[in-house]
């Protein structure tokens, strides 16, 4: 099969890989019909983290299943699918408790990557969700949206608390961000401000809910947040990027009481316990528990009430990957699809 590995920072390559195998008896084998750029993975491509190389790449996907172990019995071959890029039991008290991502038996999704033709899914029966039957073409994008960037934003605004008669605010414009607004007004804000400077992307916020759009960062974004809310600051904020400078524009721009939902990757973030003693900041987040939604969000994709593949702006064949990452890095792409 063809697959892509990053030898390196901004060396990303489509090479030919082995076929991945039913290795044991809880694993299923996906032909993968989308896969994509994550945000996440401009970390290693920007040379930010370091890991092992040469690494297969991605853990987002839906396809059909062609293999199953023995053990498996919830999915079989030839069902379209969608999974979370953790495996898990979701047997286990956290997985029953909705936090899959935290179950006791996690492991990686993809250990051989999803940015492939084939992948191998560990822990299946609690990974992977069917879908209802084979989905319409105009449907893969948001169902490949639900393995990751749209189950990341929801429970970003599930952990923030947001709702009926609350002011969201989202730090971040990326995909998970804007899926962030998505999943806020889903769960029925009254009110959702979308921190972005970019045009395109403040178009797609507002198409998916926002109502407001503050440009200003830092001191004058939480500023600028302040004003919009009375001085009190949102109800709920939703942080989707990973920075300390977006991690603190997320709990300033909280009115004491509030919640923060933070799903971005922390890298460097530290926080002055002095300052969060005397917020009265909730604080919530971590690798978001995809499988917990996926039964929802997908119900929602099949009956068309939501089009969260709206976020992927560039569709490319998988060949083209290292043209996928330079978009993303330069900013010239929200998120990119690959077609394997």
């Amino acid at each position: 099969m063809r697959g892509v590995v990053m030898y390196g920072p901004g060396d990303v390559r489509v090479e030919e890989r082995d076929d991945p195998r039913i290795e044991l008896p809880t694993d299923a084998v996906i032909r993968l019909a989308a896969t994509c750029v994550c945000g996440s993975d401009l970390w290693s491509y920007r040379g930010i983290e370091s890991p092992q190389w040469p690494v297969p790449m991605g853990h987002e996907y839906c396809g059909v299943v062609e293999q199953v172990g023995k053990a498996v019995t919830t999915v079989r071959p030839g069902q379209f699918v969608v999974g979370s890029f953790f495996a898990s039991d979701n047997t286990c008290e956290i997985c029953q408790a909705g936090y899959q991502s935290g179950c006791l038996h996690r492991e990686s999704a993809c250990p051989g990557g999803a940015q492939a033709q084939l992948m191998r899914v560990p822990l299946a029966d609690g990974t992977v969700v069917a879908t209802p039957g084979m989905p319409e073409p105009d449907l893969i994008p948001s169902l490949l949206a639900a393995s990751d960037v749209l189950g990341t934003g929801w429970f970003a605004a599930v952990a923030a608390e947001a709702g009926p008669g609350k002011t969201v605010a989202v730090v971040g414009d990326g995909a998970v961000g804007l899926l962030g607004v998505m999943a806020a007004k889903q769960l029925g804000a009254e009110r959702i401000i979308a921190m972005s400077r970019h045009s395109d992307r403040q178009a797609l916020a507002r198409e998916f809910g926002a109502t407001d759009i503050v440009t200003e960062r830092g001191d004058e974004g939480v500023e600028r947040i302040k004003d919009l809310t009375g001085g009190y600051g949102a109800h709920s904020v939703l942080e989707c990027v990973g920075t300390p400078e977006a991690m603190q524009q997320a709990i300033r721009s909280t009115r004491r009481g509030g919640h923060v939902g933070y799903v971005g990757v922390p890298h460097d973030v530290q926080l002055d316990g002095i300052d969060m003693f005397f917020s009265h900041v909730h604080l919530h987040g971590g690798p978001a528990p995809v499988r917990s939604y996926l039964p929802h969000l997908i119900e929602l994709i099949w009956n068309r009430t939501i089009n969260p593949g709206r976020v992927f702006d560039l569709h490319l064949p998988l060949e083209q990957a290292a043209e996928a990452y330079q978009a993303m890095d330069q900013r010239r792409a929200i998120k990119v699809l690959l077609r394997p």
